[in-house]
């Protein structure tokens, strides 16, 4: 589309976005949200195909106001926790879809790599997870509870001891996306050959399903918020290498904000991934059924909230936008 065709497609409705943001107040929350969310869509687009244009500038202008608007001038109203991890966070986080999936990708990736060179190198498996580990675990399967791990910490011990230490790598993930992303692929990538020739160890023995139906009890949350935490530093990297029409500065610091925003949303989920661990997959003669339907519920809850509930509510939105504009 030619530039001044996309203009006098939407000129109406970003001149009518800037009389909303004069009576924001007025308005609900989550409307202006939606709006928002249209603007900075029109901009990514004009930034893609009109970089350095007057509309670039002009978008960008809105884009910054309806931001110090929404995010720093307004007064929460009702119980904050509720608000952001319920209605703020998750139409927030539809914008980085694209950063999760690329963090999937990263993991699941890296995942095949560690099972691969298990499966090619008989020493590789001492070398990630050390010869204490393995020789600790072939005595428990030589004991006949190859699961053994899991019991031999007090509950509270191991349910505090694994959240705080999911919680660093998770920060640590987000922190080092500082350096382009690279640091934040590689935490990416030594947890996922570090699971992948766990997972493999087992199968070599024999106990595939067995370590699966217990280690997933907790990993499903686990793994799958440290993948969360991924996508968080992908946001500050890209925030760094690609600053738009922003200066750098400003690009890194909106960065920094959006993805301590993605870390914060994983805490409440490392809390019940370490309560699993510490009090659940210690069960180890629990039935199959009971693993599984635990693991099915973990993993639709991550993909509810990650996935489905932002595309939802951003779905939502848009008709009452389109209201509220035309």
């Amino acid at each position: 589309m030619r530039e001044a065709a996309f203009v006098k497609q939407n000129k109406n409705k970003w001149l009518k976005f800037e009389n909303e943001l004069q009576n924001y107040k007025t308005i609900a929350p989550e409307i202006i949200s939606a709006l928002y969310l249209e603007i900075t869509d029109d901009l990514s687009y004009a930034k893609t195909f009109y970089s350095g244009s007057n509309t670039v500038a002009y978008l960008n202008q809105i884009a910054s106001s309806a931001h110090q608007k929404i995010y720093s001038n307004k007064k929460e109203s009702g119980n904050a926790f509720y608000n952001f991890y319920v209605k703020d966070f998750p139409l927030f986080f539809y914008k980085h879809q694209r950063q999760l999936l690329l963090s999937f990708l990263i993991f699941s990736t890296f995942v095949i790599v560690g099972i691969f060179s298990a499966a090619s190198d008989g020493t590789f498996v001492r070398a990630i997870l050390g010869d204490g580990y393995v020789n600790m675990t072939l005595e428990n399967i030589s004991n006949n509870d190859p699961m053994a791990v899991y019991k031999k910490m007090g509950q509270i011990d191991m349910f505090l001891g694994i959240t705080i230490n999911n919680i660093k790598v998770s920060l640590m993930a987000y922190t080092l996306g500082i350096i382009g992303g690279l640091g934040t692929a590689l935490v990416l990538m030594q947890n996922a050959i570090m699971l992948g020739s766990f997972q493999y160890f087992f199968y070599q023995n024999g106990l595939l399903w067995e370590s699966a139906r217990t280690i997933w009890i907790h990993g499903t949350i686990e793994i799958s918020v440290i993948i969360v935490a991924g996508c968080a530093g992908l946001v500050l990297g890209k925030a760094i290498l690609f600053p738009g029409t922003y200066t750098r500065l400003t690009s890194f610091i909106a960065g920094i904000k959006n993805g301590l925003k993605i870390v914060m949303s994983t805490i409440p989920f490392f809390i019940i991934a370490g309560f699993l661990e510490g009090f659940v997959t210690r069960i180890t003669e629990m039935p199959d059924w009971l693993a599984i339907l635990i693991i099915t519920i973990s993993l639709i809850t991550i993909l509810f909230y990650y996935v489905y509930y932002p595309i939802y509510l951003y779905k939502k939105q848009q008709p009452n936008a389109a209201e509220k504009l035309h």
